[in-house]
């Protein structure tokens, strides 16, 4: 006989048992129903959407602290309720609640839709963008509640979220990296460039080079355990029959690894934080303020990014050195702490 971890059996599924019977949900997961409690439909399911709940509080409570723009004060928030609606909703598999989880998905992408594209623009086109946004969330809303297709509120989300994504990507592009910026750049710049000397000009070139490599590097990490996600959770519901077989075999707790939904609320809740936090880095640099604050992040899957001030970066040992890719930066052509505009300095620049 092989090697066999210790485990407990697989508890039957009870759905006629739970607390909250019947199921009014128009979708049900791979997670059997009631297994485990007869106060959660399921359990898995419900518990993983903790990191939401938790991630969220931090986010709102790091936009409140250190004064993030407003609108991703609403975002987090957003993100806060998505978690909070998917644990009322795998608890009970009510639709009301089915419905609160999913449409919060919609709201919250187009909140960072709209973040997106109304950066530098007139107040008119703003409020043009608000209304258009606001009357697509009510359309997906009637809609989705008419047609009562999941697919369609997949789709919708999946569509919302390239379009900010590509669009975020091609801001980021054209307004920090030096060789674009000059030319296709779309943030107002509150210093002339060429008012600058040179050894100043290269400088800040140097540091803006080196926060683009690490927001690339945030989004491909952001972005791989998003898409991850994805990829679980398409496996869960393509090979249901086949995993809940395996979970049977090989008992609790091991069963719990293969809740593929469970696994797709934890890498979507940390590819969409990383999301809003580098929405928020990027929102800093593009009014100029990137000597004002950090990416505090180690670049480890096991870090959570947030964006705090340069001064509470500093009291980190890890950040004392050298922030955003350089030491003692400029902010606005005006140089901080030691540095100063000698022959030495424009040397070494």
């Amino acid at each position: 006989m092989g090697f066999r971890l210790p485990s407990f059996k697989y508890p039957a599924a009870r759905p006629e048992e739970g607390y909250w019977a019947p199921v009014t949900s128009t979708i049900n997961w791979c997670e059997e129903d009631y297994y485990a409690t007869v106060y959660s439909a399921e359990i898995v399911n419900t518990l993983t959407n903790l990191l939401f709940i938790g991630l969220g509080i931090k986010g709102i409570r790091n936009c409140l602290k250190y004064e993030h723009d407003r609108v991703f004060l609403v975002a987090f928030t957003g993100y806060l309720l998505v978690g909070s609606g998917s644990f009322a909703f795998h608890s009970t598999l009510k639709y009301p609640m089915q419905l609160v989880d999913e449409l919060n998905m919609i709201y919250t992408a187009c909140l960072m839709c709209y973040a997106t594209f109304s950066f530098s623009q007139s107040r008119l086109i703003r409020q043009v963008l608000a209304t258009g946004l606001l009357s697509l969330a009510v359309f997906i809303t009637l809609y989705y509640h008419y047609l009562q297709d999941p697919l369609f509120h997949q789709n919708a989300f999946a569509i919302i979220t390239a379009v900010v994504l590509f669009r975020s990507m091609y801001v980021m592009e054209v307004n920090i990296r030096p060789s674009l910026k000059a030319k296709y750049g779309t943030a107002p710049a509150k210093t002339d460039p060429m008012s600058l000397p040179k050894w100043l000009r290269v400088a800040n070139a140097h540091r803006d080079q080196a926060i683009l490599k690490e927001m690339w590097l945030m989004v491909g990490v952001g972005l791989s355990i998003f898409l991850g996600g994805f990829g679980i959770w398409a496996l869960d519901n393509q090979y249901c029959s086949t995993i809940r077989r395996w979970r049977h075999e090989v008992g609790l707790p091991w069963g719990i690894l293969l809740e593929g939904h469970g696994w797709w609320h934890l890498m979507t809740g940390i590819g969409s934080y990383f999301y809003i936090v580098w929405a928020i880095w990027l929102r800093h640099c593009l009014n100029e303020r990137q000597d004002e604050y950090v990416l505090k992040w180690s670049s480890m899957l096991w870090s959570i990014p947030e964006v705090v001030p340069r001064l509470e970066a500093e009291k980190s040992n890890s950040y004392r050195k050298s922030l955003n890719g350089y030491t003692n930066g400029t902010t606005n052509g005006h140089t901080n702490g030691k540095t100063k505009d000698t022959k030495e300095d424009r040397k070494s620049v």
